[in-house]
């Protein structure tokens, strides 16, 4: 049940959020501002001082490891170099000397980061590490000879409550490898533009006022297909689909224009979406799928006309199917600024969507379970 009324009553809120999400959210721009203050240059520097690598490899998982999508979705295809993300134990067979491997935990205890860390420092790889200092991430570190380990806080937020903590040093040190050019003022004026989106879509704002807030209703009831366009539309989609699923507990699909129009768009016609046959609700109907697709488009302002033409056809499509299509435009004129546009919004409804489903936000107890298992 979605108890809507929730969403208006700030104690109400803070009592259902113990670990204190919304702040963490309302945080972002904060976390961007001390990342860059605190940052430590000379280890900057001494990362500069290397000759450009032929690849990039970051290597981190869930919360931690969305900074690697975000410097892919800055750096956009003018990247000189292939930026790899790695998600698992093990580093691709290419890697090796002319090589750089960041690895990123904020707790610097993530089992799949600590494994490609050392493969990284055994195969003669340049390593750089993020992660909570004196963790076994930093220990790492400083066991395989000349890597850098760049030290962060959380403050006690999740991963996922601490992006802006761990993404800003890794896009600083993309500009140290040479392989980025992002004027340190970019990092001002996105962060500011965090506030303002904070203040606009912040647990005092009526959710009648709320753009957050009624995104965060219309998930709660619905089974989202959040499609972004670009790296920037994209990026912002996974990172919606993976906060829903652990601050609303939500299950989602997402993609990126144009593959999904080969693909997910087909679910239209299925029976979660509009297109299903109507239900007699005087028949036997136990077990019946409630209809409930909703299609989310996050969008990059920088779309290729292609694509753009494409969003206009989408709607029509859905709208035929009776699928409901919520749209969000990227603002701003640098990616991270547009980036950060989209993801503000969107972090605010999935922590708001739990809330209204009667949950806390923080608690991830399938993967504190699937942890302890793999610890025994």
């Amino acid at each position: 049940m979605i108890d809507d009324m929730l969403l208006d009553d700030i104690d109400g809120m803070s009592a259902k959020d113990p670990s204190n999400m919304l702040a963490a959210v309302a945080s972002s721009g904060a976390q961007m501002r001390e990342a860059v203050a605190t940052i430590d240059r000379q280890s900057l520097a001494a990362v500069a001082k290397g000759e450009q690598p032929r690849n990039l490899v970051i290597a981190g998982l869930g919360g931690s490891g969305i900074g690697g999508q975000v410097l892919r979705a800055v750096l956009g295809h003018s990247t000189p170099i292939p930026v790899v993300l790695e998600q698992s134990h093990n580093l691709p067979g290419w890697v090796g000397q002319m090589d750089v491997v960041v690895g990123v935990s904020c707790s610097g205890m993530t089992e799949e980061t600590l494994s490609t860390t050392a493969e990284a420092g055994r195969r003669g790889a340049r390593v750089i590490t993020i992660g909570a200092s004196g963790s076994d991430l930093e220990k790492l570190s400083n066991s395989i000879s000349g890597a850098i380990h760049f030290p962060i806080d959380a403050k006690g937020r999740s991963p996922r409550a601490s992006l802006w903590t761990h993404a800003t040093p890794l896009l600083m040190i993309a500009n140290a490898l040479g392989i980025s050019h992002i004027y340190e003022e970019e990092f001002e004026i996105a962060a500011n533009l965090m506030d303002e989106l904070s203040v606009a879509n912040g647990p005092s704002v009526p959710t009648l006022e709320n753009y957050a807030k009624g995104l965060a209703l219309s998930c709660a009831e619905s089974l989202p297909m959040i499609w972004g366009t670009g790296m920037i539309g994209a990026t912002s989609a996974a990172r919606f689909m993976a906060q829903l699923a652990e601050n609303a507990k939500i299950p989602a699909a997402h993609g990126e224009l144009p593959e999904v129009g080969h693909n997910q768009i087909v679910a239209f016609d299925g029976v979660l979406a509009g297109g299903a046959p109507v239900k007699d609700i005087f028949q036997d109907n136990e077990g019946a799928i409630t209809r409930s697709t909703h299609l989310y488009l996050l969008r990059d302002s920088n779309e290729h006309p292609a694509v753009e033409k494409r969003i206009g056809i989408v709607t029509r499509i859905a709208n035929d199917r009776n699928v409901p299509v919520t749209q969000l435009q990227a603002t701003g004129r640098h990616p991270i600024s547009r980036l950060a546009s989209l993801i503000i919004p969107t972090d605010w409804a999935s922590v708001y969507a739990g809330l209204a489903l009667g949950l806390d936000p923080s608690r991830i107890d399938p993967i504190n379970e699937l942890k302890a298992g793999q610890a025994n």
